[in-house]
């Protein structure tokens, strides 16, 4: 896989009918912090991280790398979408390194859920990637237990390659091919 570089980042912001995906700006520190120390949010991701420690961390200007993009509705940000290296330290097979070198990853502020958010966000982010880096297939891994993930990752069109065991808990790895 071709590293997104400068030659398509940081694109334009992609405008969906409610949502807008970004570039990270400063003004999306705080956002960031309440999404990674949020109990709901770090429920399937490891859990939720210690404030305080994130308050230390977190950079001035958050995910300002390529393929990070904040999700913003009305203006403020709701959530992120990545897709970025499939990092070759992730637990699995060379079946699942095989698979696709491009990691789909999303997270939402709670309050953001249940309202097609995330579809919307992710949908636009793969679209984008298809433009850019045609005929690569991106990879998802998300808990089992994780049902709403599951949900979101079958309506974007990932298809299930296996089941595995990792950080305690059964994962779901699955592919989404691009549209040929």
């Amino acid at each position: 896989m071709t590293v997104l570089g400068a030659d398509v980042w940081p694109p334009d912001p992609i405008r969906t009918t409610r949502l807008v995906l970004r570039e990270a700006e400063a003004r999306d520190r705080a956002a960031v912090i309440e999404i990674n120390a949020s109990p709901e949010v770090g429920a399937y991701v490891g859990g939720p991280r210690p404030r305080a420690e994130l308050e230390r961390v977190v950079p001035e200007v958050p995910g300002r790398r390529p393929g990070w993009f904040v999700v913003e509705l009305d203006g403020a940000m709701i959530g992120t979408v990545q897709l970025e290296p499939h990092a070759p330290e992730a637990p699995g097979s060379e079946h699942r390194r095989a698979a696709g070198r491009t990691d789909l990853g999303y997270l939402f502020l709670p309050e953001a859920w249940g309202h097609g958010y995330a579809f919307e966000a992710c949908a636009a982010a793969l679209d984008w990637f298809s433009g850019v880096r045609p005929g690569e297939p991106v990879v998802l891994y998300t808990q089992t237990a994780n049902v709403r993930s599951m949900r979101l990752a079958a309506k974007l069109g990932f298809t299930e390659l296996e089941r595995f065991e990792a950080y305690g808990a059964e994962q779901w790895f699955g592919v989404r091919s691009p549209v040929r």
